[in-house]
């Protein structure tokens, strides 16, 4: 009993062996396979990428002085405008105060004007407008009286006149 399953033992351990072999075997075909498509497409890179990243690269050291030059500009640029828009808006505040300002002095302006015309208004009002109109009512008085007057003389006179009429 020893001997067969010293046998059995020994045949299933070949046949592991073999089967690892057989696995190691088809591993190593498809190594071959895989490592022979990455050779043709490192070959592909070599051939295709690599020239377009040393285009790349050289037009990279080409471009870089005029890169460098363009932000430098940008960046001068800037600083200039940045001083500009402070000068602008520096004027810009001046201005806004100075017509505030000016805002200011012209409605003072208006109601001193507006002031001093009423005042004026007032003065001509209590010395000439109401002396002329107590004048006025005088001479109405005046020129009632007289004409109350002379009429009444009138109608004397015309009560005497029609007995001459009556008797021509």
């Amino acid at each position: 009993m020893n001997d067969t399953v010293l046998t059995v033992f020994v045949v299933v351990t070949a046949l592991a062996v073999v089967l690892q072999a057989g696995i190691l075997v088809g591993m190593f075909f498809a190594m071959r396979k895989t490592s022979a498509k990455v050779e043709s497409l490192a070959e592909e890179v070599k051939t295709k990428v690599l020239p377009a990243a040393e285009l790349a690269q050289s037009m990279m050291i080409e471009l870089r002085p005029k890169i460098v030059t363009l932000v430098d500009n940008v960046s001068v640029s800037t600083t200039v405008l940045r001083t500009q828009m402070e000068r602008v808006d520096a004027t810009l505040t001046d201005i806004i105060d100075r017509t505030r300002l000016q805002v200011i002095r012209a409605d003072e302006f208006v109601n001193s004007t507006m002031d001093k015309l009423e005042e004026t208004r007032e003065a001509v009002t209590r010395t000439v407008v109401s002396p002329v109109r107590h004048i006025s009512g005088l001479m109405h008085g005046v020129t009632a009286g007289l004409e109350a007057f002379f009429s009444r003389r009138r109608d004397r006179e015309r009560t005497n006149a029609p007995q001459d009429e009556m008797f021509i």
